[in-house]
């Protein structure tokens, strides 16, 4: 089976995830400034998801300049996961965001669709309800190679995965 990219990259505007445009912006002032602010991150977290978003008040504006500062120079996924989840309000899925704001070429925002999606294609063998960093290093991989199989970056990859899951799911999401 393969993921048809285009046909849910344009469904992806009639679901609720969050907009790769806010994503980008975020993502230039990220490279611009070198690190993101308390605000930032809230902002992003709210996008992702507004129910656990108030966590992130709870981390220190320079905890939150020096994680994210940090992410920049760390080598490797796991690393650079593992650090975002360090923050409150940040597990996998929401520090994900983080990831593909400042490298949509190389990162994806996941999450329990997008799992879902991988799973029917084949890419996962176990349902999954929650994630941390071990979680994204096993789903990046097979995002990062449909994407190079087809010519999309890994984000647009994972909006599209979203978005398959949002086509074909039956039932609720929980």
């Amino acid at each position: 089976m393969t993921l048809n990219v285009e046909k849910y990259l344009e469904l992806y505007s009639e679901t609720q995830g969050l907009m790769p445009e806010k994503l980008q912006e975020y993502g230039e002032k990220y490279r611009e400034q070198g690190h993101l602010t308390q605000d930032q991150l809230y902002e992003i977290a709210y996008e992702s998801s507004t129910r656990s978003a108030y966590h992130v008040r709870k981390n220190p504006e320079k905890i939150c300049r020096e994680v994210t500062t940090n992410i920049l120079g760390a080598e490797g996924d796991f690393s650079k996961i593992a650090l975002a989840s360090s923050l409150k309000g940040f597990k996998a899925p929401t520090a994900s965001c983080i990831l593909t704001a400042l490298n949509p070429e190389k990162h994806a925002v996941v999450d329990t669709r997008v799992w879902a999606s991988l799973e029917r294609f084949g890419g996962l063998e176990r349902r999954k309800e929650s994630f941390g960093p071990f979680d994204y290093i096993e789903m990046i991989k097979p995002i990062r190679e449909i994407a190079e199989e087809q010519g999309y970056s890994a984000a647009e990859i994972g909006y599209a995965l979203f978005a398959h899951d949002y086509d074909k799911r039956e039932g609720t999401l929980h």
